[in-house]
């Protein structure tokens, strides 16, 4: 076979075609220059260049999306390279009315998302690559306002978390339609709140799910790659998995569903198959590389990007990912600055 483009090797892998060899991805948060739209640029740029994946994912400060309506993020850096929220926006349930729909050219964390688009789009290390930047659902980013407060106001005051979702919605279809028309080929979509550790079946599908389907209905066309990633532990995998998008994402090995379980209720590619924390961070480079068959026999090596469960913890081996990347047969360069250990 010949040698496909990233971009044709998606598409391919998307459609549970024959690809040159098995596409694969790994991204990271990088808290040090996270919220410099320049640094996270470059930085993210040398990842990219050092490990060849076959997506390019941005991964801003967590807090980006709820820094304009009044969070501010910790200092503490947890193992993961996320910083979680020191103060909520949302203390009372009247602060729910201050949720306004943002402009995402001006507004704090968004605009910086969009700078960071914008100024690794012409760098020539990009290639072929198809880039997404991440945007968290509306009930995710709602319990980022608001903390452990929203499930009690889920039920006390439902139309005003309501009325902040749809804000928080239309600020985010506004954000993706701008970084799609600065060139990005989709969106990594992340979604923490279809845990039953997060919420009941019934709150998700009343506050999350519609949301979900309005965002991702919102892309349309012009999003190639829609990556739907779940996250936590007991996933509602039935619903996700239902949602449109191309590729979903999720902990296969830590939370489970297993990536062949997993391929059978999506209808598109499958990214995962690495346990991020026990092979990943604290295993070796012959237990990636097993991990690595055994993802490759699960699923017959088709409709597959070998991948984490979510973000590369902050202290992962270089050796452990590039003894991945090896085996199949992916592009390896001595980078400087290229971050993993």
């Amino acid at each position: 076979m010949k040698q496909m483009s990233r971009r044709e090797r998606l598409v391919a892998a998307v459609k549970g075609e024959p690809t040159d060899r098995t596409p694969y991805a790994f991204w990271r948060h990088f808290p040090s220059i996270d919220t410099n739209p320049a640094g996270l640029a470059q930085t993210t740029l040398r990842f990219h260049e050092r490990y060849g994946s076959d997506f390019l994912k941005i991964t801003p400060a967590g807090g980006y999306a709820v820094e304009e309506w009044g969070c501010v993020e910790s200092t503490e850096v947890r193992p993961d390279g996320h910083r979680p929220c020191a103060t909520c926006a949302v203390r009372d349930a009247a602060d729910w009315k201050r949720i306004r729909v943002l402009d995402p050219t001006t507004a704090a964390g968004y605009s910086l998302h969009v700078e960071t688009i914008i100024r690794m789009g012409f760098d020539r290390r990009i290639g072929d690559t198809p880039v997404v930047p991440t945007v968290f659902s509306p009930l995710s980013l709602a319990r980022k306002l608001s903390g452990d407060r929203l499930r009690e106001d889920l039920h006390a005051h439902p139309d005003l978390v309501r009325g902040a979702l749809e804000a928080i919605t239309e600020t985010l279809i506004a954000f993706a339609d701008l970084a799609l028309t600065e060139g990005v080929s989709g969106i990594f979509y992340s979604i923490q709140a279809a845990s039953l550790t997060q919420h009941t079946e019934e709150e998700y599908a009343e506050f999350g799910e519609p949301y979900d389907r309005r965002f991702l209905e919102s892309l349309g066309p012009r999003s190639i790659f829609t990556i739907i990633h779940g996250h936590g532990d007991r996933l509602m995998f039935d619903r996700l998995a239902r949602l449109p998008g191309h590729i979903w994402n999720w902990d296969d090995r830590g939370s489970g569903p297993s990536l062949a379980e997993g391929r059978a209720a999506v209808s598109g590619a499958l990214a995962g198959g690495l346990d991020q924390w026990k092979t990943l961070r604290d295993g070796t480079p012959e237990q990636a590389v097993a991990q690595t068959e055994d993802a490759l026999a699960q699923t017959g090596g088709r409709g597959l990007i070998l991948a984490a469960g979510c973000v590369l913890p902050m202290e992962t081996p270089d050796a452990n990912v590039a003894a991945v990347i090896r085996r199949l047969g992916g592009p390896l360069k001595p980078v400087p600055g290229a971050v993993l250990r």
